[in-house]
């Protein structure tokens, strides 16, 4: 197998895991995922990412305290939400959600059913670990960029090490309460999570997979 070959599958079997076991992983592994995700490229090697990782009771914690603030609070993300989704990206945004609601038995329509099963996002599905991704403010949205790249590694280091994991914009929704949670500089942006285990493969959440665009839909040759 060749080193493309390997990266493929690696890329082909990584998803957004949405049942965990609750199995703690082991420092060490946690480690040497960070280690390999930070081999990523970022803006004059500035490498702005900035871990926060929960374990044990730190994590029920967490979980337990964000869900009740999630469940009263509106969103206050730090980075202002997307304006919308035109086009193929609502179809595409769409299409994962119905095949979520699908797998997990939801049937189209039931909003009460769909608004549960998104607050799982504050359950971290489950998951031993969660690492929250900040970034300085002063880097702005190049510091964001630089750490969409270490999140990306991240996951398929985990994926490469045997765990499941999912990034969670969700949690990013709640940035003032998160950085109060863990006491977080005032100059960092709470970009995102990283939820994180061995990975729950009996559940029906995990049991469906997203497609990808066709890359005559995403480049365009220039040739003179």
């Amino acid at each position: 197998m060749t080193d493309f070959d390997a990266f493929d599958r690696i890329l082909t079997a990584r998803h957004s895991c949405r049942a965990f076991l609750p199995d703690p992983v082991a420092q060490d592994v946690v480690h040497d995922i960070v280690t390999a995700a930070q081999k990523v490229p970022s803006w004059c090697n500035a490498q702005p990412w900035h871990l926060t990782i929960t374990a044990g009771d730190a994590t029920e914690n967490f979980r337990q305290a964000l869900y009740a603030h999630a469940l009263s609070t509106p969103p206050q993300p730090d980075i202002e939400w997307p304006k919308g989704y035109p086009g193929v990206y609502n179809e595409r945004r769409r299409a994962c959600g119905f095949q979520l609601y699908d797998a997990v038995g939801i049937e189209k329509g039931d909003r009460p059913a769909s608004a549960k099963q998104m607050m799982e996002n504050y359950h971290f599905f489950g998951a031993p670990h969660v690492a929250i991704v900040t970034s300085p403010a002063d880097l702005g949205a190049y510091g964001g960029v630089d750490c969409g790249g270490f999140v990306a590694a991240f996951t398929l280091a985990a994926q490469a090490k045997g765990l499941g994991s999912i990034a969670q914009a969700a949690i990013a929704a709640h940035a003032p309460m998160v950085r109060d949670h863990f006491d977080l500089p005032a100059d960092r942006l709470v970009l995102c999570a990283i939820s994180f285990g061995y990975a729950d493969t009996t559940h029906p959440a995990n049991g469906f997979r997203t497609d990808r665009a066709d890359t005559t839909d995403v480049i365009d040759w220039r040739t003179t």
